[in-house]
């Protein structure tokens, strides 16, 4: 099944389950609600959404330049955007697909950008617990979600400082089906994962996705008040938006797609928001902060070519 097949049973079965969501609502509150939302915040939460992702697309050219790895910028920015597009993709192929075209345009190994794409989802990680910790005493579930993930990033970091350990790790991954395929790049990218994650790199690109993620956590925000609802604080929104992100990527569910859903709008019910109300808010929370960049990624992927990559190289 060639990529753009996937991506249309894939947000075909979203948006039956978006509408469920719905469906299961109060539509009279949600009709209400919707046309109740003031418009003169949508170009600035188009414009925050935005100039988020061009704040993480400086991460991914300061992680290419700390592996001298050099490619014009306007390519660089398309291939990027490209993962946007398959992030709806099992697997991690929407950032695996940036090694691909990596590979096919300018003949740069996959074993060589395969850890810089892991590198990302690290350094992910590290904004979304860093952030957290801002407003955290104001959500105690916050707390538990939060003290797995930094046990996570020990764990992480005691891997990479030791080769023998690290490589111990890498042959149990062929054991299993799902994770073998990535047993091959991750044997030759020790020496790469461990240089990006010390030194000026480590704390640019920390700093870059903190920034990221205040910077969609205030688009939240903004929506929230775009519903007229002001009754939850700016710190209370950090960590009930950053623990629902963290829920999501612990199901490995692409997207965290259901799971961030529904955990949101617990915890916006939490804080007194109607039920109907908290799936409508969260289903256009996510709107912009995600579906708004797989339509995006879309694009970049055609204009990249990575639409005509067959199914095994992507």
């Amino acid at each position: 099944m060639k990529i753009l097949n996937k991506i249309i049973i894939i947000v075909i079965a979203v948006t039956g389950l978006y509408a469920t969501f719905l469906i299961t609502s109060d539509l009279s509150i949600i009709s209400e609600k919707i046309s109740s939302f003031k418009i003169g915040f949508l170009p600035i939460i188009i414009s925050l959404v935005t100039s988020g992702w061009f704040v993480i697309f400086v991460r991914w050219h300061l992680l290419l330049k700390n592996s001298k790895i050099f490619i014009p910028k306007k390519d660089s920015l398309l291939i990027f955007f490209s993962g946007f597009a398959l992030a709806v993709i099992p697997g991690k192929a929407g950032d695996l697909i940036k090694s691909q075209l990596l590979k096919t345009k300018f003949g740069i190994p996959r074993s060589k950008t395969v850890p810089i794409v892991i590198l990302e989802q690290l350094y992910t990680v590290i904004g979304l617990v860093f952030l957290s910790f801002f407003g955290i005493w104001y959500f105690e579930l916050g707390m538990y979600v939060i003290g797995f993930f930094i046990a996570l990033l020990v764990f992480v970091f005691i891997l990479i400082s030791s080769r023998k350990i690290f490589n111990k790790v890498v042959l149990l991954l062929e054991k299993w089906k799902y994770t073998s395929k990535f047993v091959e790049p991750l044997s030759s990218s020790y020496d790469t994962i461990k240089k990006s994650i010390r030194g000026p790199i480590a704390f640019y690109a920390s700093a870059l996705t903190i920034i990221y993620w205040l910077i969609e956590t205030i688009v939240v925000y903004f929506t929230l008040l775009a519903f007229g609802i002001d009754s939850i604080e700016f710190l209370k929104v950090i960590p009930t938006y950053t623990t629902s992100l963290m829920l999501g990527f612990l199901s490995f569910i692409p997207m965290g797609v259901g799971v961030v859903e529904g955990s949101l709008a617990s915890f916006f019910s939490l804080h007194g928001v109607s039920v109907s109300l908290s799936l409508t808010l969260v289903i256009i929370i996510r709107l912009f902060t995600r579906w708004y960049g797989v339509v995006v990624g879309f694009f970049a992927l055609k204009f990249s070519g990575g639409l005509s990559l067959d199914e095994n190289a992507s």
